[in-house]
Parts: C-alpha cells; structure tokens; sequence
C-alpha cells in the first residue's frame, strides 16, 4: 500500500520523466545520433550559431573534440582521420565564415572521394532571406564539391537525417556530406518524425557476362598492365591473389600508392605526369589496361588521346566513368575480383611481356652519389631508409616534395601513404597528419611537406601541442614554389614570384613550446632522424635542401 511519501516520489518522477522528453533540444538528439553511429572524434571550431550542440558535447564522455585553428583545418584533420580509420570524419563548425573557411577541405574530400560529414550550424530560418550576420547559402555553396548537402527544418526529423548522411558519405564512390542546421532548429524541442526507411543504395550487381568479357579479354592479351587507383586501397588483399594467379605488372597512380606492395618485382611505379619512366613506358607498349578504382584524371593520362594508344581498358568503379571503354564494369573493385578470381585460369603466360617491363624497371633506377649537397630526392631516400622499419604513415603536402615521397619511399601496405591528389591543396599535410594521428595512436606518422605548403596552416602546430600529438614533421626548405618555379622555367623560361623568404622554423616551433631541429649538411641528417624517432612528442626537423632539383 502506498503511503502519502511514496506517491509523491512516484508523481514527482513522472513529471521530471516528463518534463526530460519535452526538453530534448534536436542539438542533444543530433549528440546523442552521433553516439549511437559509434563517432568518437570530431574536428571543430566554435561559434553563435553551433553553440547548442558544443554544450550538449560537453556533457558525453565517449566523444573527444580536437579544437583545431582554422576551420580548413578541420576538414583536413578530418580527411586525414578518415584514410586512416576507413570510417567518416566529422566536422563541426558555425555560421558564416566558420562555414565558408571549409570549402577548400570539403572540395579536397571530394576530389579524393573521402567519406566527411560537415555540421554546419546556419542562421535561423526565419532570417534565411535578406541580408543577416554571417548568413551564406550553404547548400548552394556545396552543390559542386559535395556528394549530398541537407538543409534540416522542422520537418524533419534530425536524428534521421545525420544517420542518413554518415550512410550516404561512406558508401558507393564515398564522399563528403554537408548539413546545414539552423540555429533555432538546433534550439527547438526534439520530436521523432521518421516517415521513410533509411536510405541505402544497394550495390551494383557485376554480369556474368561482364566478368566473362573481362576474362576474355585478359586471355587474348599479350602485354596487360594492371592500373590501380585510389579507389582500390580496400581491396589489397585480392589484388594480391589477383596479381600472384596472373603474373600482370602492376603500377598505380598517385592516390593507389600503396595498393600493391611497392617492393614487389613486379611493381613498375606511379605513372602520370610526375611518373616514373618505367611505368610510363609500360603504359604505352601495353595491349589491356585492367583500371581498378580509377578516376582517369589528367594527372595520371596526360593527353586522353595518346593515353595508353595500343590498349583495351577494363575499368572498373563504383561510379560511370566518363569515358569509352572496352568494358565499363560499375562495381566495388574488391567485388570484382572475388568473382574474376574464381574465372581465371592459371595456364596463362605473360613471361616474355613480364621480362620487357622488368628491363624497363632496371632502366630507370637511380644510383646516388656521395655528396654534400642536400638533394631532395637522397634526403627522401635516407629518411625512408631509416624509417621503414617502422611502416610509419606517410602524410605529404603537395609539390616537388609529394612526388619524390611517391617515387622514393616504398609503400606495401594500404593506407600508409596520405596525400592530397584531385585538388592539390597546399596546406593540407600538417592537419591530415593530425587526424591520422588520432586514428592510428601507435604509428609513427611523418608529415612530409615543403616550406610553401607548410606556412598555409603551420597555426595547426598550437592544436600538436594541446593534445600532445606526436606527429613528426619534416620541411624541405628549398627557398621556392619549387613545383611552380619548375613549371615556369619549363614553360615561360622565367622565374617570377616563387621564392620564399621563410622565416626560422624552428624559432615559430619554439614558439608553440615544440622541439625542432635544423638540419643543414648530409651528415646532420641521420643523427637528426633518430632524435626525431626517440622524441615522444611533435617534433619539426627544418632541412634546408638543394633549391635545384627538379622531380
């Protein structure tokens, strides 16, 4: 029986029960969606309109928010979280500029077809049209460099939104996904308004007369290549199985770096415009181009016309490619060589054609001299040396420095080497470095970058140092744009505007409270890397290199 104190506890919890439903803001049911989709990093800046979801993350304990210094950092640190995990990064950032500061990071993610969800917190809705503080149109400001951008009101429900969009960014051609979340909804009461199934696009289903054309043309071949993209960097395993049943060479553009051993006798090299001759020569005595997971961009095909002039290609993707194919297969790569693998038979022989490419390969070795001088491509070559013991990941920058790290460290396992490749965006090392760091906190993680790219977003050095992240950072001072000054020399037989009058690095290091080194003579190198390695902290190693090489 109840007594008068009983049934006053049992109203008084009803009523709170109560009262705790009708408070839900769609801020704490956005926090609370993450949670349930297992998010454990977010990257972010802070700001008027998103504050509601920053007071609703401070109360969980099982998400950890890296506040970077720069909104395009975020998005990098994200990207750079996202190669490495295989699961979308997550960035949070406000209204206004906090918002328009990412769009160089969400294009980045969608040239490299990076799974990113971008939470953007937006004006209120009733002050959508007219001129308001920090009032940008998100959606049409993402429409060209997003793969889905959403707009929440109150007619939807959100935690159904942010489920879908962390589906839609990873999978098929993945990429990054925008959402705008103005204010007053982040501030309004949450009410569940499920009206429709999560979206999910099922998976293209491979022919079997598709995967019979492929066999037969493999058959036919005399001198087939394999070409591998970055969207074949989740099928290594079978590419392996693939290349030992077949006996194929192999090379790979910039972004499937790492696709296939690089060790392997059978590896020729990157091919493209930066590319090594050996692979690039394959290239165009090859009779069947087998494209796993690539974009085609001109980068890696030079001139569309004279690419590969004497091949078939069998390409194979998640999405269309673009152009006129022998066979146009729009499947997961790992998918189809679960089922090609089963097809193909081990009688075929590719000695004589294997032999050619190997004498290529030969053809283009580089034999260092002992020297004094600081050349790029044999500092590059002592710090892989010296390093690869440690399978460290490998984050560059872009330039000179990119495609020598490219050429002269070698990869054999997927995702160890990080780089930005569709848009080439300076800047983008230091930070994706960081989210590679947060993913994976055992390795040893190297950002490679030149004194250029390293002053874009050298502010992310204060983020290393909060959160004592241990990311080894490595500059190779050349005192110019030493890619452009290049293309200049080569083309306009000028060098305008490319050289740098860098300030001290290791000064700004000690700045930010952090360990640096400056290495000037070839014999400073070696004893420089093993500080570094020994170092439990960031540490910056300044290397004033040969202004002169070129890749």
């Amino acid at each position: 029986m109840y007594n008068n104190y009983t049934m006053t506890n049992l109203l008084a919890k009803k009523e709170q029960k109560k009262n705790s439903v009708n408070t839900t803001t769609c801020a704490k049911a956005l926090v609370e969606t993450l949670s349930e989709l297992g998010i454990d990093s977010i990257f972010g800046y802070p700001g008027a309109s998103i504050l509601s979801v920053y007071d609703e993350l401070s109360k969980v304990n099982n998400i950890k928010h890296y506040l970077v210094r720069h909104e395009q950092a975020a998005v990098h640190a994200a990207e750079g979280y996202a190669r490495i995990s295989g699961k979308p990064g997550t960035v949070l950032v406000t209204s206004g500029p906090g918002f328009t500061n990412t769009i160089t990071g969400i294009a980045n993610a969608y040239a490299d077809s990076t799974p990113l969800v971008v939470l953007a917190g937006d004006v209120p809705l009733s002050n959508i049209k007219g001129k308001v503080f920090q009032k940008v149109d998100i959606i049409s400001l993402t429409k060209s460099c997003s793969k889905k951008n959403y707009l929440v009101t109150s007619k939807d429900d959100i935690k159904q939104v942010i489920k879908e969009a962390y589906e839609v960014a990873n999978s098929g051609d993945k990429g990054p996904v925008v959402i705008a979340l103005p204010r007053n909804i982040l501030e309004s009461k949450y009410s569940s308004k499920v009206t429709k199934d999560l979206h999910k696009k099922k998976a293209p289903i491979i022919s079997e007369a598709d995967i019979e054309k492929a066999v037969k043309l493999i058959h036919s071949a005399q001198k087939p290549l394999i070409l591998l993209g970055g969207g074949s960097l989740d099928a290594n395993d079978n590419i392996k199985k693939f290349v030992s049943t077949t006996g194929i060479p192999v090379i790979s553009t910039l972004m499937g770096v790492g696709s296939f051993p690089s060790q392997s006798a059978l590896y020729l090299g990157m091919a493209g415009i930066n590319g090594v001759y050996s692979a690039n020569t394959a290239l165009n005595n090859s009779d069947l181009i087998i494209a796993l997971g690539v974009s085609f961009s001109d980068r890696s095909t030079c001139k569309k016309e004279v690419f590969a002039p004497n091949a078939k290609i069998i390409n194979v993707n998640t999405k269309k490619g673009l152009w006129d194919f022998e066979l146009d297969i729009t499947a997961d790569v790992d998918v189809f060589l679960q089922e090609i693998l089963d097809k193909i038979s081990e009688s075929i022989d590719f000695k004589v054609w294997r032999k050619q490419v190997l004498l290529y390969k030969e053809e283009c070795k580089i034999q260092h001299k002992k020297t004094d001088s600081m050349h790029p491509s044999l500092v590059l070559d002592t710090i892989y040396e010296r390093t690869k013991w440690l399978e460290p990941i490998v984050v560059t920058d872009v330039g000179q420095h990119q495609m020598l790290t490219a050429q002269f460290f070698n990869f054999n396992q997927p995702k160890k080497f990080i780089t930005s490749g569709g848009l080439g965006t300076m800047g983008f090392g230091l930070p994706a470095s960081i989210g590679a760091q947060i993913a994976n906190p055992e390795s040893l993680v190297l950002n490679i970058t030149g004194d250029g790219s390293f002053q874009m977003n050298l502010q992310e050095l204060a983020t290393c140092r909060e959160h004592n992240i241990p990311i080894k950072i490595i500059i190779m001072n050349n005192g110019y744009l030493g890619m452009v000054r290049e293309a200049q020399e080569k083309i306009y037989k000028n060098c305008y505007q490319v050289e740098m009058n860098n300030p001290d690095f290791t000064k700004i290091a000690e700045a930010y409270d952090l360990f640096a080194i400056r290495v000037q003579k070839m014999e400073e190198l070696i004893p420089a890397i093993k500080k570094m390695i020994s170092y439990q902290g960031t540490v910056i190693i300044d290397i004033a290199i040969d202004s002169t090489e070129e890749i």
